[in-house]
C-alpha cells in the first residue's frame, strides 16, 4: 500500500472542509464548473454559501442537512452531497433535497417565473445506477416524445466513483478525470505522484494541499476521525442488515421449496 500524507475527501469533515469554506471558495466554483462543463457566459464567477440545514415549514416533516448549499450570482443554487454509505432511495434523497432548495427560495411569495434552478451534485462511493455503465450521469427533464428541455427547474448530475477505471495518474485525460481520481484515490497518492495528477491544474493541487494531516489542527483531526468512525459504523450497520436480509431471503427461499 502506498503511503500517503492526505486524508480522504470521501471524510464527510474533510469534504465540507475542501467545498465548504470561504476560503476553498475557488475550489468549489471551479469544481462545479468543471463537473458541470460550464463555459463562456453560463461559467460561475462566484457563488454564496447558504445553510446546509433545510427547515421544513411543518415541524413533522423530516428535516434535511446536505453538504454544501450554495446560489450563484444568477440565484441558481447547487447542492453538493458525498455519499459513502449505501443508503435506500438515495436517489430519492437528492429529488427531495433538491425540491426542499427549490420551495424555500425565499422572498418569491407566488411568483414563480422567479424561481432559480437547483442543480444537485452527487459523488457516491457506490453503485447508484447498476444498469448504466458511465461513472458520471447527468439528468434533467424531457418531454417524452420531442426530447425537448421545458422543464428546467432541476438536474442532477451523479458521479459513481466505483465505475470509474483508471488507476494511474497518467493515464487521466482530463480535469473531470482528475477530479474523480481525486475524490477516488486522493489518500492513497504519494506526493511523488501528486504532479503526475496536478500537472498544469493548480486548483487541484490546492484540493490536495487541504488534504495534507499536517496542516491540520490536533482539533481539526480530532473532528476528523470521529466522522470517519461514524461512517465506518453506519456502513457496518447497513452491511449487517444486508446481510441478515439475505439470509432471511435464503431460510424463506428453503421453507417455500419444501412446501412446493
Amino acid at each position: 500500500m502506498v503511503l500517503s500524507q492526505f486524508l480522504d475527501p470521501k471524510n464527510n469533515y474533510a469534504f465540507r472542509r475542501i467545498f465548504g469554506t470561504e476560503n476553498n471558495k475557488d475550489i468549489l466554483v471551479h469544481f462545479l464548473n468543471d463537473v458541470l462543463d460550464l463555459t463562456g457566459e453560463a461559467k460561475i464567477k462566484d457563488v454564496q454559501f447558504l445553510s446546509p440545514i433545510q427547515n421544513p415549514d411543518i415541524a413533522a416533516k423530516k428535516e434535511s442537512i446536505v453538504d454544501v448549499l450554495c446560489r450563484d450570482s444568477t440565484g441558481v443554487q447547487f447542492i453538493c452531497e458525498m455519499q459513502v454509505a449505501r443508503t435506500t432511495g438515495f436517489e430519492k434523497r437528492a429529488q427531495y433535497y433538491a425540491a426542499g432548495a427549490y420551495f424555500n427560495q425565499a422572498g418569491i411569495g407566488e411568483k414563480y417565473h422567479k424561481l432559480k434552478e437547483v442543480i444537485f451534485i452527487a459523488i457516491t462511493d457506490f453503485v447508484l445506477f447498476p444498469n448504466k455503465q458511465a461513472y458520471k450521469s447527468d439528468h434533467v427533464t424531457l418531454d417524452k416524445i420531442t426530447h425537448e428541455h421545458d422543464l428546467k427547474g432541476f438536474s442532477y448530475t451523479f458521479i459513481e466513483l466505483p465505475k470509474f477505471p483508471k488507476t494511474k495518474e497518467d493515464e487521466l485525460e482530463n480535469i473531470v478525470e482528475k477530479w474523480i481520481y481525486f475524490f477516488k484515490y486522493a489518500s492513497e497518492t504519494s506526493a511523488g505522484d501528486l504532479k503526475k495528477v496536478v500537472g498544469s491544474d493548480e486548483i487541484i493541487g490546492k484540493a490536495y494541499n487541504e488534504l495534507i494531516e499536517y496542516n491540520w489542527t490536533k482539533e481539526e483531526r480530532t473532528i476528523y476521525q470521529q466522522a470517519k468512525k461514524n461512517e465506518d459504523d453506519n456502513i457496518s450497520c447497513l452491511n449487517q442488515k444486508f446481510d441478515e436480509g439475505m439470509e432471511k431471503g435464503k431460510i424463506e427461499g428453503k421453507i417455500e421449496g419444501k412446501i412446493e
